[in-house]
């Protein structure tokens, strides 16, 4: 059938030109308007519920929201973990589902069951839905910078909330602009609570009076002369005087009681959640650019840059747009580096071709033949969605060396066939004559050429039965090197036969006439005389080799990937729970300074807590700092990627941090995929917060003292500290008061709950509602609040509530609905199955689990795991597989 074939594209060579032609032009097509990214996206698909609740502490938190929402979670079809995190005033819920679910069918069965749990959760609680992104989405971030001083950082939040935001989110395939650090601002209204009680005022009261004052309607129309005139009021407070205008009751004589004479009125921060800092030299305020889900990363950056640099004209003067993290200089080099190697590798196949064949037009048919194969597999990686990365572009890399195997011997055997006829003939052929004696000669050997490419390309079914994060990351690679073989293969029966018709003329030299055939062949042939008048020694002499790999083999080390330099880096510290947002800013600011100390750093953009952004569940004590170095012409002699975390590991020695250096994509990764943010990581899963921080520290000592292990830091989430404010309902009752008065006093007037949000032309901004922040701010304070009854009476809030300070958890982390701790595990190991070895015996010694208490393995470690029991049964079935193709060849 082969034959035939090759014979019928002879006859039919004008058509298979042309066919030749039209699959180049669609290749190159296909190949300009393919997606560009560093690496294949490793993450999940994933569905991220955030619901916030101000005010309200962890454990309320986990107990009133996430818990419910967490287990019904668990019911959607095609889930594989629901990993959720419970903050101060913010719930995470990440629904993460089996590989292949399509991301929209994902998020339309999250919304089904969602509807399911409204109505366990409080009212006035509303989840929605995060981004449609994965770990790989954040792509750019930047900083507002005000170089002329005037702006505070309130100001400067405000510009990229209602300005660049909502701008760049119509950039097509951005999901999501996140804000980052800064203050958001807000009207505060200032109560005092002697003045409320002089004027028999409660809290709820002036709640509902700036309520009634904030607003607008309308009245429909009324016909004038032959016209519609609609009808509107307008009653938006805008301005410091409209608030103090508000009435809140009628003094003596009907005088009425406003605003300002129980309470002062101004503008202010909210309750914060992160802190952004560039450079060392304090706070600004941020954005993280986050990629819809398969999409091209390279052209959203591109467009978002071009817009950015569009709205750094319509900015205040002074205010800049500084670049902190910018993923298309990897993926750009990347791809050049990957083109350049392909080049490079064309360029050796045409030279090997030219020396070896000594005929330049007879090497163009394997020059041809190459571009043609790589042109034909992008065409099937764009219609499959496989992005043009490190790993698709490193199979076609892989493939190139066989795919010229082909060729190369179709056209030697060609030539020894017209050699064969000018011996016997005298002349070269010509005609019909010589596209004979090119299908006799491809006929001959085109069969067993095109089972063998085939052979090849069935080496790579291991790969394809790798899954999960494994998976996706290498099966481009086994794609891309599959399709290009076998576009290799069909070429190798279809156009070259036809190519070498056109290209093999002139005069061609034997193969005796090429000296470096001569040579080649004067050292091998004595090997293989003596290969095959001894075949038992030749035999021998295989066999021990093989057993000898036995022992280097057994002490290989083995990990998931080996660490791809992405140019820039994250530093990633554990602090102790229970960080304020004033300290995790000083040390913020302390760190990014000692970074900047390291001569190849460039910039620095650190972030302590969370940005505003479902991807981002990170607690206040949780730093993010991006590293961007300088390029590599400006670095010191001698230095390396390794020897600069070094150099920053020794600059930065901040007691109570622990130091973790990471690569932002990988990082993201690991922790979407697992939870993770090292290599390994160890999960300690039961129901009491307190016992699971006991034996998470219990393990990290354990850890540390693990040869291989760098560093161990285990989650210190029962490090909290909570006001318990324990209200006494027969002490209430006796004054009319209820437990849920009490509360809405202590949400709004203690914890500045905001009541409303004033409307100013686009931009929107909160009410805040609350007491002066001495009567607030110690616990004898506290105790000494007074509050009104409902008939007027004036009493201390230690009257009706006992109020102390207790420990517990500053957040809550749960797998599946199971409360967990994170012990985070790093090795420079290289054997990293041999460092997990040694810690899972070394745990199992020195810990004893409680019942109801299991401990579990996660980070990279899992998918190594998961990859080598994979192999290790598809390998052999691969073998035989090629092993029967041979026998039935041959």
């Amino acid at each position: 059938m082969i034959a035939a074939l090759i014979r019928s594209s002879i006859r039919n060579r004008f058509l298979v030109l042309m066919g030749a032609l039209l699959l180049g032009g669609w290749g190159v097509w296909a190949m300009l308007h393919m997606p560009l990214d560093a690496l294949p996206d490793l993450s999940d698909t994933q569905v991220i519920l955030r619901t916030s609740w101000a005010g309200q502490p962890p454990q309320v938190v986990e107990d009133q929201l996430t818990y419910p929402l967490a287990t019904t979670m668990l019911s959607v079809p095609g889930v594989k973990t629901v990993r959720a995190y419970s903050f101060f005033g913010d719930s995470f819920v990440y629904v993460i589902f089996h590989g292949g679910t399509d991301p929209y069918w994902a998020r339309s069965r999250v919304l089904e069951y969602l509807s399911q749990a409204r109505d366990r959760l409080p009212a006035g609680v509303n989840p929605a839905l995060g981004p449609d992104a994965t770990g790989l989405g954040w792509i750019y971030e930047y900083a507002l910078v005000d170089r002329s001083g005037t702006l505070d950082i309130g100001q400067l939040r405000a510009l990229q909330d209602w300005f660049l935001r909502y701008r760049l989110k119509t950039v097509p395939d951005i999901a999501e602009v996140a804000s980052i650090g800064g203050m958001v601002r807000a009207w505060q209204i200032v109560a005092d609570p002697l003045k409320l009680a002089a004027y028999g005022l409660t809290v709820a009261q002036v709640k509902a009076a700036v309520l009634a004052a904030n607003g607008a309607t309308g009245g429909s129309v009324i016909e004038q002369g032959e016209a519609d005139l609609m009808v509107k009021s307008i009653g938006y407070l805008r301005t410091r005087a409209d608030f103090e205008r508000i009435p809140l009751t009628a003094g003596n004589g009907g005088t009425p009681v406003t605003l300002n004479e129980v309470a002062t009125v101004r503008r202010g921060p909210t309750f914060r959640q992160g802190v952004a800092d560039l450079d060392g030299r304090g706070e600004v305020v941020g954005g993280v650019v986050i990629l819809r889900s398969g999409k091209n990363a390279l052209q959203a950056i591109q467009a978002v840059k071009a817009r950015l640099a569009e709205l750094q004209r319509s900015l205040p003067r002074g205010v800049e747009i500084v670049t902190t993290y910018d993923r298309s200089q990897l993926i750009l080099d990347a791809v050049h580096n990957l083109r350049e190697k392909l080049i490079e590798e064309f360029l050796v196949v045409a030279l090997v071709c030219i020396l070896f064949l000594w005929h330049l037009r007879s090497s163009l048919v394997a020059v041809i033949t190459l571009p043609a194969a790589v042109l034909t597999a992008f065409i099937v990686m764009y219609y499959q969605g496989v992005s043009a990365n490190l790993m698709s572009l490193g199979g076609i890399a892989l493939a190139i060396g066989a795919m010229v195997d082909g060729a190369v011997v179709l056209i030697e055997n060609t030539h020894k066939h017209f050699e064969r006829w000018h011996e016997t003939q005298g002349t070269d052929p010509v005609g019909e004559q010589r596209w004979q004696i090119i299908a006799d000669s491809a006929a001959e050997v085109g069969p067993a050429l095109f089972f063998s490419l085939l052979v090849i390309a069935l080496s790579f079914l291991p790969v394809f039965a790798l899954q999960g994060q494994e998976g996706r990351l290498f099966q481009p690679l086994a794609f891309t090197k599959t399709y290009a073989m076998a576009a290799a293969a069909a070429l190798s029966v279809t156009l070259i036969p036809v190519l070498m018709g056109y290209l093999i003329r002139g005069h061609l030299r034997t193969e005796l006439q090429n000296p470096l055939n001569r040579g080649l062949i004067a050292a091998y042939r004595p090997l293989l005389d003596g290969a095959i008048k001894h075949p038992a020694i030749v035999l021998a002499a295989a066999l021990i080799a093989v057993i000898l790999t036995l022992w280097p083999l057994s002490r290989l080390g083995s990990e998931f990937m080996p660490p791809l330099n992405e140019g820039t880096l994250l530093y990633m510290p554990t602090a102790l729970p229970g960080l304020s947002i004033g300290k995790a800013a000083q040390l913020q600011q302390q760190t990014d300074r000692m970074l900047m100390s390291v001569p190849e750093v460039a910039h620095v953009f650190g972030k302590a807590g969370r940005a505003d952004t479902a991807t981002d569940p990170a607690p206040v004590n949780m730093f993010e700092t991006t590293i961007t170095f300088r390029p590599r012409s400006q670095w010191r002699a001698g230095m390396t990627m390794q020897k600069i975390e070094d150099a920053l590991n020794r600059a930065v020695q901040v007691p109570g941090l622990t130091n973790l250096f990471v690569p932002p994509i990988a990082n993201r990764v690991e922790m979407q995929s697992t939870g993770i943010k090292s290599p390994v990581g160890i999960k300690v899963s039961g129901p009491d917060p307190v016992v699971l921080q006991r034996l998470s520290s219990a393990i990290e000592r354990t850890a540390r003292s693990v040869p291989g292990v760098g560093s161990a830091a285990a989650d210190r989430t029962a490090g909290g500290r909570y006001v318990d404010i324990h209200i006494r309902p027969d002490a209430a009752a006796r004054y009319g008061l209820t437990q849920a008065d009490l509360q809405t006093v202590i949400a709004t007037a203690i914890g500045g709950d905001p009541i409303g949000e004033t409307i100013e032309g686009r931009e929107r901004f909160p009410v805040v509602l609350r007491y002066p922040r001495a009567m607030r701010q110690s616990l004898a304070a506290l105790r000494s609040l007074l509050i009104v009854a409902p008939d007027g009476a004036q009493l201390p809030l230690d009257a009706v509530a006992d109020i102390a300070i207790t420990a517990g958890p500053s957040m809550l982390t749960s797998e599946n609905g199971e409360l967990v701790s994170y012990i985070y595990v790093d090795s420079s190991d290289s054997n990293l199955a041999g460092v997990v070895g040694r810690l899972q015996r070394a745990v199992a010694q020195a810990v004893q689990l409680p019942p109801g208490y299991t401990i579990g393995w996660s980070g990279q470690y899992e998918s190594l795991q998961r990859a080598e029991q994979r192999l290790k049964t598809v390998v052999p079935a691969t073998l035989a597989i090629i092993f029967l193709l041979l026998w039935s060849i041959f």
